[in-house]
């Protein structure tokens, strides 16, 4: 019997009784609710990230905010504050709230296309022209498909007319025909510049590859097998109103343009933009970053094999002296700091600017998912990070 839909941040103490200690077996891991102090931590320490998004969503600095912590596959903090929206007769916030996850989308679409890389159907040394013929311009010739993963293809993070193709309300082809051609901001696999345009089109070659649809591609692959049930790139079939509502967007600033292309516009939370478009909650992401934590495999079936893992989180930027993994951001990196101050260097994972974060900690066995609605432009991730601290220092 699956427990997880009827837990309650305030009902994991009783549970916990019942429920067997966490396996020794890291590759058996399956979360499951427990007590802090099965899995050495501290409750009463976990207990401040609840003062802390309380107080958060009392204030209406943030409308919405769920999180999971998790350690050796043993549930230690689950919860949900706030409302979906604003309006005093929106429904509650709870960890089952469906949030639009922004760039945490971005190793979702990786993991895809390193599927195809373990099953011999994609080499990441391989020039992205090879699989996307159309893929013309200067230095063009020189883009490898791992450049697209790790940030250094020379690709922008946003096309120069990405306001006007969402103010047209134009389709996801059209993004990617832009992407295709838009000039390099430098010689391949020379620099480090974050971008969206890059997972864009390593999303269209495992379409190409697939022959299929990213959003069917991963619901086969990865949710379905994995059972995250609350899990889809794009809206999916649930209603807009059903997910929290993002508190602004970097993009739209007037009202009519918010209803038009904003952050909880039916025509961008339906887009299913491979950079930014996932829709998920926290216990879909726990499953999610447990089976990298236990090599690929999840509830007895191996999804990635264990080499792939290792890939995915390990500093493929060595020369560059950026550190990056595929598809996952890494703690060793200078600019990123979404993981808190306490996170070992072996921490990986990823946030987004509708105010989320996903991480884990292979050296400490430890999870953490925080999915809130405040844009990290907003206060620059200090909530994220402030309650990551919170969490590494429960260790006992």
């Amino acid at each position: 019997m699956n427990l997880r839909p009827f837990l309650s941040c305030f009902g994991l103490a009783a549970l916990a009784l019942t429920l067997p200690a966490a396996s020794s077996r890291a590759e058996d891991r399956v979360l499951k609710a427990g007590k802090p102090e099965q899995v050495g931590m501290s409750g009463a320490r976990l207990d401040l990230v609840k003062q802390i998004l309380t107080e958060e969503t009392r204030s209406g600095r943030v409308t919405a905010a769920s999180i999971l912590v998790a350690r050796r596959g043993v549930i230690v903090l689950r919860g949900g504050w706030g409302t979906l929206a604003p309006e005093a007769e929106s429904a509650k916030a709870g960890p089952e709230t469906v949030y639009i996850l922004a760039s945490i989308t971005k190793p979702v679409t990786v993991t895809a296309l390193m599927l195809l890389v373990e099953r011999g159907q994609v080499s990441l040394t391989d020039p992205v022209q090879k699989y996307l013929p159309e893929f013309q311009g200067p230095g063009r010739d020189k883009v490898r498909v791992k450049d697209l993963l790790t940030h250094t293809s020379g690709l922008p993070d946003m096309l120069p007319d990405n306001v006007k193709l969402r103010e047209a309300n134009a389709p996801l082809t059209d993004f990617v025909k832009g992407a295709m051609t838009t000039p390099l901001l430098f010689e391949p696999h020379t620099s480090f510049s974050y971008s969206s345009m890059g997972t864009l089109l390593a999303a269209t070659i495992v379409e190409r590859v697939t022959k299929m649809p990213l959003a069917q591609f991963e619901q086969q692959e990865l949710f379905a097998p994995l059972k995250m049930k609350h899990s889809s790139l794009g809206l999916g079939e649930r209603p807009l109103k059903d997910t929290a509502r993002v508190q602004g967007d970097s993009f739209a600033q007037a009202e009519k343009d918010l209803e038009r292309y904003g952050a909880n516009s039916s025509y961008l939370r339906k887009l299913g933009h491979p950079w930014g478009g996932m829709h998920s909650n926290v216990d879909d992401l726990g499953i999610f970053l447990q089976t990298f934590l236990n090599g690929g495999v999840y509830d007895g079936k191996r999804i990635l094999g264990r080499a792939t893992v290792e890939a995915m989180i390990a500093d493929q930027n060595k020369k560059l002296d950026h550190p990056w993994g595929l598809g996952w951001g890494l703690q060793t990196s200078s600019a990123w700091n979404a993981f808190g101050d306490l996170s070992s260097e072996r921490t990986f994972g990823h946030s987004g600017a509708s105010g989320t974060v996903a991480w884990a900690d292979p050296e400490r066995e430890l999870l953490c998912v925080i999915l809130t609605t405040r844009p990290w432009g907003q206060d620059k991730g200090f909530l994220l990070r402030r309650i990551a601290n919170v969490v590494q220092g429960a260790i006992e």
